[in-house]
């Protein structure tokens, strides 16, 4: 007699199909690697302006930065600017130049073991050709041409022969010196043309390389991907140096404008700012000089200094996909910035006010700052790994590390609907499990430490949401926040593994969960 199958059962097998959907497996085999770990993601970070170094905030956070991010290089704005103090006329147009606050900035880099990414900019009043500046805040950067091509080339052979008497060519030829920034944004970072730019890197180019050949040059510093091919091929007809390729992206589909006024926040597209990567290096692969590096001297989610995007959960998982699809394809990825210390628009109001920063004014870490945490804390040996979202390394003592993420995307089409969402907390949805299935392990005892970055876990913003979103915090509540939201385990144990059986570890995973595993032989 045929069995009946009732509608109950035929639910619940499609509730266990989509269960079993929802279980997403790694497989860790410790026995087949895969070439060693690309570290372009932290090989650079951005700052807003040179003269904001000079503070001691500043520099506790870059400290901070250094030591648990790892990064080592560091670019920003202004390092020529009247604030810094470096170049003046007298009466009759001779110049005088004056280094003591580059040395004060840049002996603090050294002395943390990060290096200058110089950004040559912006021009200095006594030497600039139009009066034109950059509505930012008091200090109003110029961003006109040189009015003497020959005072501007003897202003930089002098400063790099003042930085190489310093530090020695040995250190000052691993450093980067690129020529302005965001040219191709006229009115707003330049106020000449692409010829007028192009002229402008010759004359700095050949005036760094007359200090030093072996010291690396390039540009153009644009915005939004832009003027690559006709850069290289701008260098290669007229004979110029030029030793890589720099640019800039951002996750929004229109550049943003000054007065801040309604922008788009989020690229659709999946293959936003990665794709875009992409796209650069087969520009330049398919240039008369192919084998120039690409390195991308800003990037973040949104160009906007107030998009609550900066602080939220989100964003640790944004950061991951972004440089998991960009693979080998660049040099440096520069996160644009590392400290919310910036002041393009002056000091902020909020503890959290949707500042470019991985740390907030408070030394608050917010997701961002542990995306790069935990890239960091892999090891240099990559595995072989069927997940497309998860990195699986290895160190040099055998440890593994495993770091997985889930991105799932909200699409806002403009700054009011961004406000409105990132106001409010935002709970996720859950994604199903994630299994760990461990091979080939060497049998013994392990330590198996498990961290995460997600909604109301090393979620600051979250938080800061919860108290009501104060103007201002107490130090109380500063340090509940930290105490909180801090580098703590979800799960710390000993596991002891076996030469007989795979090891396997499960873990909860929702929307935009970041999770860390190590295994670490005891």
């Amino acid at each position: 007699m045929k069995k009946q199958v009732t509608l109950i059962q035929i639910l619940f097998f499609l509730l266990l199909g989509a269960a079993r959907a929802q279980t997403r497996t790694i497989t860790i085999d410790v026995t087949k690697p895969n070439g060693e770990l690309n570290t372009f993601f932290n090989e650079c970070v951005g700052a807003g302006r040179a003269n904001e170094g000079l503070r001691a905030d500043w520099q506790r956070q870059l400290r901070i930065a250094k030591e648990e991010l790892g990064f080592r290089y560091i670019r920003m704005h202004g390092i020529l600017h009247d604030d810094m103090g470096v170049y003046f006329e007298d009466g009759a147009g001779k110049p005088t130049y004056n280094w003591q606050y580059i040395d004060e900035l840049y002996d603090f880099l050294i002395s943390i073991k990060v290096r200058p990414f110089v950004e040559f900019g912006f021009m200095p009043k006594a030497l600039a050709s139009k009066p034109t500046t950059l509505s930012f805040w008091f200090w109003r950067p110029n961003v006109s041409p040189p009015k003497d091509y020959g005072k501007w080339d003897d202003l930089i052979k002098a400063l790099v022969r003042h930085w190489t008497e310093r530090y020695g060519e040995a250190e000052v030829k691993q450093w980067y010196f690129e020529v302005w920034n965001e040219p191709n944004l006229k009115n707003i970072f330049w106020a000449g043309d692409q010829d007028e730019y192009f002229r402008l890197y010759k004359e700095t180019a050949n005036a760094v390389k007359t200090v030093s050949t072996n010291y690396r040059v390039g540009g153009p510093a644009t915005a939004g991907n832009a003027w690559i091919p006709e850069f290289i091929n701008y260098c290669a007809t007229n004979k110029v140096p030029v030793d890589f390729v720099s640019t800039h992206c951002y996750g929004n589909d229109t550049f943003i404008k000054l007065s801040d006024n309604d922008s788009t926040i989020a690229n659709s597209r999946k293959d936003a700012v990665s794709g875009d990567v992409k796209k650069s290096r087969i520009k330049i692969s398919q240039s008369s000089m192919p084998n120039l590096e690409l390195h991308y001297t800003e990037w973040n989610s949104s160009s906007s200094f107030d998009d609550q995007i900066h602080d939220h959960y989100r964003q640790a998982a944004y950061i991951l996909e972004k440089v998991k699809r960009i693979g080998n394809v660049a040099n440096s990825f520069s996160y644009w910035t590392f400290t919310d210390i910036f002041e393009e628009e002056g000091p902020r109001k909020t503890p959290f006010h949707g500042g470019f920063g991985l740390i907030n004014y408070q030394d608050i870490k917010k997701p961002a700052f542990y995306a790069y945490r935990y890239l960091n804390l892999l090891g240099k040996r990559e595995l072989q790994n069927a997940d497309t979202s998860s990195w699986i390394c290895r160190d040099n003592k055998g440890n593994v590390q495993v770091l997985l993420y889930d991105f799932t995307d909200k699409v806002l089409r403009s700054r009011a609907e961004s406000k409105e969402f990132y106001s409010k907390t935002v709970p996720p949805k859950r994604k199903g499990k994630v299994n760990l299935v461990y091979k080939n392990l060497m049998p013994g005892k392990y330590t198996m430490t498990a961290y995460k970055t997600g909604y109301g876990v090393n979620d600051p913003y979250s938080s800061y949401l919860g108290l009501g979103a104060p103007s201002q915090l107490t130090k109380k509540e500063v340090e509940s926040i930290k105490q909180k939201d801090n580098d703590i385990p979800i799960m710390s144990k000993t596991v002891v593994v076996s030469a007989k059986k795979a090891t396997e570890e499960s873990f909860d995973l929702f929307e935009n969960d970041v999770i860390l595993v190590t295994f670490k032989k005891i």
